[in-house]
């Protein structure tokens, strides 16, 4: 499938040069200490002015090998719920993103919930706005998109274990970015409240902890989905080492601290 942009001119600039020069910003005013080798790293998918430099803050901290899984939420009702597309391009831009079709056939052999659905992804943004940001910090990589339209427990299980199987034959070799904003449309200091509680469970690894929290508490955390699949996969792997890089609120840009979003920046290596 050769996807088109759906947010370009929204939530990121459609003109190239004016694109290129805002993740320049966002990546060249992080302090930039010799990178590190990660197995996941969660970010945010807002409108860049929102959560462009939480992003930034997490991509110019690691080392982005040249295949990456894009583990995303489906905020549209349409589509698959658990959605891969296993070959052609994603266009931005600044140019096309190829699909990595060897781990996207490796990925639907080992998890047979996955399904192959353009609909799901035509008009998802939370995969597409990372897309950016790694052409120009990471030229001539390949990514899998998945997105998670689902929030049934032992399905992100199931899907966090099939993950965690095929990404540790590949090892080093792939990227598992998984995005999610946190609380929405709370005032600021409800969300930072919240936010941390979730948090503590992703610092935590413990995807039914994470889950549970966000249930009982009512945290709108919109990639809920992929970030119980991207812990389950992590504790597959055995990872232990998870660091918060940056959290921030949209208040922090807007001044509007009545209804807020939280984003959080994180890597578990």
């Amino acid at each position: 499938m050769f996807r088109l942009p759906a947010v370009s001119g929204r939530f990121y600039p459609s003109d190239p040069i004016e694109l290129t020069t805002l993740v320049h910003k966002y990546t060249a005013s992080v302090p930039t200490p010799e990178a590190v080798r990660v197995r996941a790293c969660l970010v945010p998918h807002a409108g860049y002015v929102y959560s462009g430099h939480v992003t930034g803050a997490v991509l110019t901290r690691i080392y982005i090998p040249k295949r990456i899984l894009i583990l995303g939420v489906r905020h549209h009702p349409r589509g698959e719920p658990v959605a891969i597309l296993s070959n052609g391009a994603w266009r931005t831009p600044l140019g096309d993103a190829p699909i990595d079709e060897p781990l996207a056939e490796a990925l639907r052999t080992a998890c047979p919930l996955l399904r192959e659905d353009s609909v799901a992804h035509s008009a998802e943004h939370s995969l597409e706005v990372q897309l950016p940001f790694l052409q120009v910090l990471a030229p001539g990589f390949t990514f899998v998109p998945v997105a998670l339209g689902t929030v049934r427990f032992e399905t992100l299980v199931s899907v966090g274990e099939s993950i965690g199987q095929v990404l540790e034959s590949f090892r080093d070799e792939v990227l598992l970015l998984t995005t999610s904003d946190l609380n929405h449309y709370e005032d600021d200091a409800t969300t930072r409240v919240k936010d941390h509680k979730a948090i503590g469970q992703l610092l935590a690894q413990n995807p039914r902890g994470l889950y549970d929290t966000c249930r009982d508490e009512n945290i709108s955390m919109c990639g809920l989905g992929p970030a119980v699949a991207m812990l389950t996969a992590l504790n597959a792997w055995k990872v232990r080492r998870s660091e918060l890089v940056k959290y921030a609120t949209s208040a922090d840009v807007s001044g509007d601290r009545s209804a807020v979003v939280g984003y959080a920046g994180m890597t578990f290596s």
